[in-house]
């Protein structure tokens, strides 16, 4: 899926000389937590978040004024200025309307950002949110595997075989759809993994786990007092 295909297309959005009051009653009136911010012209100059605001005098925030320290002096601007434009993030992380989903998560990720707006040819055309990515999450279905128990629990054991690189994964039988898994594991976060694995295999209705972990054998733990 790309950004045109999740994004929000009625997107709310500021000018550079509106207040940080009303920047902070369209946040609440609409429950976003974002706005991008637009010239005269109708291009992308910034975005406010609720982030840019938590630092506001209003909120009881104090900054010294200290007129020889530059940062000092954005910082100040930032926190009692009421003009939008001076308290907006900018430059602003954009994407384009072809961006994959899993581009997106990467450079939410990358630049712990929570959303981007979408541009095409320098306009903006949506915003795309970590709601908008979960929504992905939520509605996603794996497709199911032809070919019945049989088709699946190869599938399964060819998947832990690659994904563990090891000689000896877990022996994988399927009845009715259902996973079965047994076998002996050094660690419980080694089942985990192999849960992990498996769960999000296509065409899974559910796995039973009979792996056991096997306990570390007592001669083989140092004698209290050994050197």
């Amino acid at each position: 899926m790309k950004a045109k295909d999740v994004m929000s297309r009625h997107v709310f959005t500021l000018s550079p000389a509106n207040s940080v009051a009303h920047a902070a009653q369209i946040m609440l009136d609409n429950a976003v937590s974002g706005l991008p911010v637009l010239d005269s012209e109708g291009a992308l100059v910034g975005i406010v978040t609720e982030g840019d605001l938590v630092g506001r005098m209003e909120l009881g925030h104090t900054t010294p004024l200290d007129m020889s320290k530059p940062e000092a002096l954005d910082d100040f601007v930032k926190s009692n200025s009421w003009r939008v434009e001076d308290v907006m993030t900018a430059p602003v992380l954009t994407i384009s309307e072809e961006a994959s989903v899993e581009e997106i998560a990467q450079l939410f990720a990358k630049h712990k950002v929570k959303r981007a707006p979408v541009v095409r040819d320098g306009r903006l055309v949506g915003l795309v949110s970590r709601a908008d990515l979960l929504q992905v999450i939520a509605r996603s279905k794996p497709p199911v595997i032809a070919g019945g128990d049989e088709a699946l629990s190869i599938s399964v054991a060819s998947r832990l075989r690659s994904m563990l690189q090891t000689a000896n994964p877990p022996a994988v039988s399927v009845v009715d759809g259902i996973v079965h898994l047994r076998g002996t594991l050094r660690s419980e976060n080694e089942r985990r993994a192999i849960r992990a694995i498996v769960d999000g295999m296509p065409g899974g209705c559910g796995v039973v786990d009979h792996m056991r972990v096997q306990l570390r054998d007592e001669s083989d733990r140092p004698t209290r007092g050994a050197n």
